[in-house]
């Protein structure tokens, strides 16, 4: 397989909502109701929820996507000042095809990637009316123009179950079947540990309606920052991997021994790690199984996480090479536009460096026929056959976009800490404190 040949599908990619992204889904007389863009004198954006006095302050969230590696970590005040596709979705889908990747997950940024920001709204009944509207922008206007491009991505009203089941099915009628969900819910001590018979109804829909659940980093562990004066790629270093603890308790959740086709995508976390973790896993419950009490349905536990977990990498090529440690059906691709983790406009040699030793039809599964599959999606039928789905049929449609690295203006090209030492954990925190207030 030559790289121009491979399909490729991101399991883990990210829009950054535009202005106007209600004006459609909400009635003008229940703006004070609705989220709504602003910008003060300085030009800080944020979303500003005026009748729960709540705001997002950061609207950026790492879109230095297009920016000189430079300046990365100085996160953009305002959609003006971030690469247009990051928040439109012509340019984003331009950008796609850029990067070669027919298809795509993509997570919300001023909600939180798991919707956490509204968890807290005192008024829930409109907060779930909120939900609903930023879904139907979601389904209709970001996805909706581009049929097979996207796997159409909702967030849900955790908070009550009711509301999150009604929300469900209304998306299951629109043709949507996937969404966000904290990968550990309880880590904020807003809702309850998967372990609770809360969850009970919403594991039983997934199950009957093929609904995926992308657990993203950061909706449940962290990192600690080792101290403060610890330069930032230590925490960065370690981010990915922070899943693993969440992994293995989702791992442990007694659902997944009576609903088959309960199943969880793990985002952003890497694979390398996912052998050991597995063998540890198995090692437990030999070694400890007598008196921990944990029933794995007479399987052992690698074999559950393979039935039901969706793992997904950026670049891993220890991982890829190890594809048969981890499990070749449940490894998957992200780009994670336009963070600055991805490596767009350079996404299909990237990742051909991973990939080009390993078998044709291995590359082909984790390409895109594990997120197929996983996602119960076909959009290479969808957009009549292969041919028309490549890397190389895709950067064909992409020759006249600007891929060009330009620098920001002004006072946000400056560097955080002193340019003459590592950037450290307190430079970063210090700086978002100043871009919050």
């Amino acid at each position: 397989m030559n790289m121009e040949d491979m399909v490729l599908i991101s399991v883990d990619d990210h829009i950054v909502e535009p202005p106007t992204m209600f004006d459609r889904h909400s009635p003008k007389s229940l703006a004070a109701e609705t989220p709504q863009y602003v910008m003060d004198k300085d030009g800080n954006a944020s979303w500003w929820w005026e009748s729960e006095n709540k705001r997002a302050a950061n609207n950026g969230l790492n879109a230095v996507v297009g920016r000189p590696r430079e300046e990365y970590g100085m996160e953009p005040m305002n959609t003006q000042q971030m690469r247009l596709g990051a928040w439109e979705p012509k340019a984003h889908n331009d950008d796609m095809n850029v990067a070669g990747v027919l298809t795509s997950v993509q997570f919300p940024t001023y909600p939180g990637f798991d919707g956490s920001w509204f968890w807290t709204a005192k008024d829930k009944k409109n907060a779930e009316r909120v939900v609903s509207a930023y879904n139907d922008w979601h389904i209709d206007e970001w996805c909706g123009p581009f049929p097979g491009r996207y796997i159409p991505t909702a967030i849900l009203p955790l908070w009550s179950m009711e509301a999150t089941i009604a929300e469900m099915k209304r998306l299951v009628k629109k043709g949507c079947r996937s969404a966000t969900y904290p990968a550990n819910p309880a880590m904020k001590g807003l809702l309850p540990s998967v372990h609770d018979d809360y969850w009970e109804p919403m594991w039983k829909l997934c199950h009957e309606e093929n609904f995926v659940l992308n657990c993203h980093i950061g909706t449940g562990q962290s990192p600690a920052h080792a101290s403060m004066q610890s330069p930032i790629s230590a925490w960065i270093t370690a981010m990915p991997m922070a899943i693993g603890a969440d992994a293995a308790d989702l791992l442990h959740l007694s659902a997944l021994q009576r609903y088959s086709n309960l199943k969880f995508s793990l985002s952003e976390g890497g694979i390398g790690w996912v052998p050991y973790m597995l063998e540890r896993c198995d090692f437990t419950y030999k070694h400890h199984g007598a008196w921990v009490r944990c029933d794995w349905g007479g399987k052992l536990p690698s074999e559950v996480f393979r039935e039901h977990f969706l793992t997904c990498f950026i670049d891993d090529k220890f991982g890829c090479m190890n594809y048969k440690s981890i499990g070749e059906d449940i490894i998957s691709y992200e780009l994670d536009y336009p963070h600055s983790d991805c490596t767009w406009p350079h996404v299909p040699e990237e990742l051909w460096d991973n990939l080009k030793d390993l078998p044709d039809p291995i590359i082909d599964k984790i390409t895109h026929k594990n997120a197929m599959r996983f996602f119960g999606v076909d959009p290479i039928a969808q957009l009549g056959g292969r041919a028309n789905c490549t890397i190389g049929a895709l950067r064909a449609k992409a020759v006249d976009v600007d891929t060009s690295t330009k620098s920001m203006d002004g006072k946000d090209a400056r560097k955080m800490g002193d340019p003459n030492k590592p950037v450290t954990s307190a430079d970063v925190l210090v700086t978002m404190g100043e871009r919050r207030t």
